[in-house]
């Protein structure tokens, strides 16, 4: 199925402010922290492809056209700030992530990072996950009702301590690092941490109080790791990331310090678990629902073909992306879409509504991944993980997990739906289908 070239935008004068959403703050703010993309769809129907949202201590400009997210990925990183942006993660992630630097500061820790998610490295951590997703799937109980993100989870937990954190698959240090990571990571799912470092400030003293006992059990074994790995040997030969982190360098011949690597460990943590887990109980979720769809991956898992799998993958992001939206504050003054923004605006590119464009995608609404088998995803309009400088770094990484999680789950049998359609609900920053994903294997 082709995807097409969507219409372009209409301009208009420079000096007019988007329309704006007239629901009251506080319902607007509900539906957000809730997941209620009705809001989105809503709004987009009524008042076009950008419209102002108001949610208390921010208001957010949300666009829904390829042509202004293309202006929105393609500005200059001065113009444009991300890491201001994704602020309210600074509690958890801290100061030194690279989510939340911006300009000099973002590509010097981005250029040191990305040679941990391409080449060889990148195969050989696939392998890995491969081991740890057969030995998941091992533990599904055939015949009966489960979630794939339940299990999503304890595999993408594990990849996090064998192929990020580098620990063995056993041993006491592994089993207190992964407790740790677990209970942080449930702790901070509630969608009530976000509203609080929103109307507080991420910064502010009562969210640091509320992180820290969550937090410490974590920090102190990442930073006990981190001294005993520099002390082994031979830390060029490892392909886990934490080795490949202590032993980068910048231009100017500088390491990370003890602190970076903590933060971008604590990065890859949060937005490699959730986000996996979450992405493969979608597109499960979806795939048991198009007839035929979950015979034909299970068939394409016994052969080396990868085809299908990678349409799949492709298909579950678009219907049902993890996030919504990207997030940019306004740094110098931006015309974007025929609309002039200010230093302080936030801009938010909805990747829901791009990704449901009827003149983009024929048939939006509909799981049909057939459509990619001839067509790449576009730059402006299949944007699941960002665009632009700020793309997501583990993209690559990413999407090699989630097609070797699916092809190992598929390849113990035919997936069947169970229960009607699973509604969306808000998970830390995901929007996550309410039942995990719950399917079943076939008799």
């Amino acid at each position: 199925m082709e995807v097409k070239e969507p219409q372009v935008a209409q301009p208009r004068p420079p000096t007019e402010r988007p329309p704006k959403v007239r629901k009251p703050r506080a319902v607007q703010a509900w539906k957000l922290a809730h997941a209620q993309n009705s809001m989105f769809d809503e709004a987009r129907a009524e008042l076009g492809d950008v419209f102002e949202l108001n949610l208390g201590r921010n208001k957010w400009n949300v666009l829904a056209h390829p042509d202004a997210i293309k202006q929105v990925f393609t500005s200059p990183p001065t113009v444009l700030h991300a890491g201001k942006g994704n602020e309210i993660l600074a509690t958890a992630l801290g100061d030194h992530s690279v989510l939340l630097l911006d300009e000099d500061e973002h590509m010097r820790q981005r250029k040191l990072l990305l040679p941990s998610f391409h080449g060889e490295k990148l195969a050989t951590q696939t392998k890995t996950i491969e081991r740890i997703a057969e030995l998941q799937v091992e533990r599904i109980p055939r015949g009966e009702t489960f979630s794939v993100r339940e299990h999503s989870q304890e595999i993408a937990l594990e990849v996090i301590l064998e192929v990020v954190l580098g620990t063995a698959s056993t041993g006491e240090q592994h089993d207190r690092l992964g407790a740790a990571t677990k209970h942080m990571l449930e702790w901070i799912a509630s969608g009530i941490r976000l509203v609080a470092s929103q109307m507080l400030g991420p910064r502010s003293a009562a969210i640091k109080r509320m992180y820290r006992p969550v937090l410490k059990p974590l920090d102190a074994g990442l930073y006990e790791l981190i001294a005993e790995r520099m002390t082994e040997p031979g830390l060029e030969e490892r392909d886990d990331i934490l080795s490949m982190l202590l032993t980068a360098r910048d231009e100017d011949g500088r390491p990370m310090t003890d602190v970076e690597i903590r933060d971008e460990l604590v990065t890859l943590i949060v937005a490699g678990h959730e986000t996996t887990a979450t992405a493969l109980a979608w597109t499960f979720e979806r795939l048991t629902r198009t007839p035929g769809s979950a015979a034909r991956l299970h068939e394409e898992s016994l052969t080396d073909e990868t085809e299908y799998t990678k349409a799949v993958a492709q298909e579950g992001l678009r219907l049902r992306p993890v996030l919504d939206f990207v997030i940019r504050k306004v740094v110098e003054p931006i015309e974007i879409a025929g609309y002039q923004f200010q230093p302080g605006d936030i801009v938010t590119p909805s990747i829901y509504l791009v990704h449901r464009r009827e003149d983009v995608y024929p048939q939006a609404l509909e799981f049909k991944p057939e459509r990619w088998f001839d067509q790449k995803p576009g730059t402006y309009t299949w944007i699941p993980f960002g665009g632009g400088v700020r793309r997501c770094i583990g993209f690559s990484f990413a999407m090699a997990e989630m097609e070797t999680v699916m092809r190992a789950v598929a390849r113990a049998g035919v997936l069947e739906s169970v229960g009607p359609d699973e509604k969306t609900v808000q998970r830390f920053i995901t929007s996550s289908p309410e039942r995990g994903g719950e399917v079943r294997f076939a008799a």
